[in-house]
């Protein structure tokens, strides 16, 4: 019986980046949820391990070798020290690619839980996200899909409660923006930041939360503008719209989101913006998380 699990898109409410240390790593402090759409990954019986890749934004991706859905399985079996049963995995790509949504490490993270089911492996939960740390700085958060404030290289996770539901817009010039060259303008200009995390207060509201986030940044907003200009007219576009509270840029780019104050909104501003730039990649959804997978 084939299982299916959610790969849900990534959003980074703030994102604040500090200097990097000897390793060349810079330690972070983001408040990161997880929206109810996103990528799909299927498990179907198979003599062998395969992957096959489709969806709208399949043919961005690179080597079968180099996915991080691979990558998953392939750790999954150096942690059983043993050949596992073969499966024929199906990735849908519904996202767009290097889009600062954790595509590729939420990619990995629906793997290693659909896998561990379908292989019934005796792993717990903190060596699973162990696992899933060492395929990148959003493999951890990005295991669970759920609300949490990330520090370190990203690894370290604190939950956080209490978020009011929140209603979102996402919109994507279509532009793939390659981190490295983002973190090379932010390194290139110096200003780096203190990433103690903020104290996150009582938040009824989409209203409250947006007003506590414009108090906060992400830190990399300005070099993804600086490495892809089109991400600053999406900004605009999204400010423009009377339903707009926040907007932002997503980790390092190039999606931008827009907070609504309830589902109506996000509905009324996304088709307004897909109408006014048909080209772009522009999706109302719901922020939060976990969500449940979809049926198989």
């Amino acid at each position: 019986m084939a299982r299916v699990a959610l790969a849900p898109a990534k959003i980074n409410l703030f994102l604040h980046v500090g200097a990097p240390g000897a390793d060349g790593y810079h330690p972070l402090c983001s408040l990161m949820v997880f929206a109810d759409i996103g990528d799909r990954l299927r498990a179907s019986p198979s003599e062998t391990l395969g992957l096959d890749v489709g969806g709208p934004f399949g043919g961005a991706l690179g080597p079968d070798a180099d996915n991080l859905v691979l990558r998953a399985a392939r750790a999954l079996i150096a942690e059983a020290g043993a050949p596992l049963g073969g499966l024929q995995l199906s990735l849908e790509k519904r996202l767009p690619v290097a889009a600062g949504l954790g595509g590729g490490s939420s990619d990995a993270g629906a793997a290693f839980r659909l896998l561990r089911e379908a292989w019934s492996l005796p792993v717990d939960d903190n060596r699973l996200e162990a696992l899933a740390a060492g395929l990148g700085a959003d493999g951890a958060a990005c295991l669970w899909g759920r609300p949490v404030l990330a520090q370190g290289r990203g690894e370290r996770l604190s939950p956080v409660p209490g978020l009011p539901e929140l209603h979102a817009v996402l919109a994507n010039p279509r532009a793939p923006v390659a981190t490295p060259e983002v973190y090379a303008r932010f390194d290139a200009a110096g200003v780096f930041s203190d990433v103690t995390p903020p104290a996150i207060p009582a938040l009824a509201t989409t209203t409250d939360l947006a007003a506590w986030l414009a108090g906060l940044r992400n830190d990399l907003e300005g070099p993804a503008i600086a490495v892809e200009a089109r991400i600053s007219v999406v900004m605009s576009v999204l400010r423009a719209q009377p339903e707009t509270l926040l907007a932002r840029v997503s980790g390092s780019g190039g999606t931008c989101f827009a907070l609504c104050a309830g589902p109506d909104e996000a509905d009324v501003a996304a088709s307004r913006i897909a109408a006014l730039v048909p080209d772009w990649w522009v999706r109302p959804c719901r922020l939060g998380g976990p969500w449940p997978d979809p049926a198989s």
